[in-house]
C-alpha cells in the first residue's frame, strides 16, 4: 500500500494524525491500513526507508562529481522526493529522519580533507551536513526560489569561501 497524499504530515505533527485521516486521504479504509502497518509510526518508518533507499541507490548508481553533500542534495531535489521531503524536513518533520540521513552520508563520501582520527572531525562533519540540510530545508520552504544550479553553487561557495564575499557585493 502506498500512501500517496503526504499533505497531512506538512500540516500537523505525526502524533496528531489519526489512522482514519490517513485512510480517508489515501482512499482506503482503516482495516486496509492495518493490513500493511501496525501504526502511523511504522508507516513513517516505511516512507523514510523508501526515501533513504532511493537516495542510496542513486548515489551508488550514478557517477557523481565527487560524492559530496551536494550530490546528495541533487538526489534529494527530485520531483518524486519533494513532497515527502517537505513533510519530513518541514515544521512538523522528523528529527530522527535528519539523523538517519546524516548517517547515510559517510566520511569518505564527503571528500573532506580532515584526518579521520582527529578529535574535531565529528564537529567538522556535523557542521558540513547540518549546514547543507538546513540550507536545503530553507530552500524548500522558500518554494525553491533559486534554480537547482544556483542553489548548489551557493552551497558550494558558502563552504569554500564563506559568507563574506556576499556582503561585499
Amino acid at each position: 500500500m502506498r500512501i500517496q497524499d503526504k499533505s497531512l504530515w506538512s500540516q500537523k505533527p505525526i502524533e496528531k494524525i489519526s489512522v482514519q485521516e490517513i485512510a480517508i486521504k489515501s482512499g482506503c479504509n482503516r482495516s486496509t491500513f492495518y493490513q500493511y502497518f501496525t501504526d502511523i509510526y511504522e508507516l513513517l518508518d516505511s516512507v523514510e526507508n523508501d526515501l533513504l533507499n532511493d537516495i542510496k541507490k542513486e548515489l551508488a548508481n550514478n557517477e557523481l562529481s565527487m560524492h559530496t553533500v551536494q550530490d546528495t542534495l541533487c538526489c534529494l531535489d527530485k520531483r518524486e522526493h519533494l513532497l515527502v521531503l517537505n513533510a519530513l524536513l518541514g515544521d512538523y518533520g522528523s528529527a530522527r529522519f535528519v539523523k538517519r540521513l546524516k548517517k547515510e552520508i559517510t566520511l569518505d563520501q564527503l571528500e573532506l580533507n580532515v584526518p579521520q582520527n582527529h578529535s574535531l572531525t565529528p564537529y567538522f562533519i556535523e557542521f558540513y551536513l547540518a549546514t547543507a540540510l538546513s540550507l536545503f530545508r530553507l530552500w524548500l520552504q522558500r518554494q525553491k526560489d533559486l534554480s537547482s544550479e544556483e542553489f548548489l553553487k551557493l552551497v558550494e561557495n558558502l563552504y569554500s569561501r564563506g559568507i563574506t564575499p556576499y556582503f561585499k557585493e
